[in-house]
């Protein structure tokens, strides 16, 4: 069993506007996320799109995101 909740993609967005990162530039629902430290990061998900937890587990890895952060 997964650590990581499946939870909707604004939920996401917000815990990682929480952490640090900010919004660079959005084409669409994809938007390039950046933070001091850590390579740019493509968000490209629409807010009410549900995100399973094997894809959490895969954005964490890239942004640091924990999941008490959501």
């Amino acid at each position: 069993m997964s650590v990581w909740p499946s939870c909707r993609a604004r939920q996401v967005l917000s815990a990682l506007l929480r952490i640090g990162w900010t919004e660079k530039r959005r084409s669409g629902s994809h938007r390039t996320m950046t933070r001091l430290g850590w390579p740019d990061f493509v968000f490209a998900f629409h807010e009410s799109e549900e995100i399973g937890p094997r894809m959490l587990a895969r954005i964490s890895r890239r942004t640091g995101l924990r999941p008490e952060d959501l």
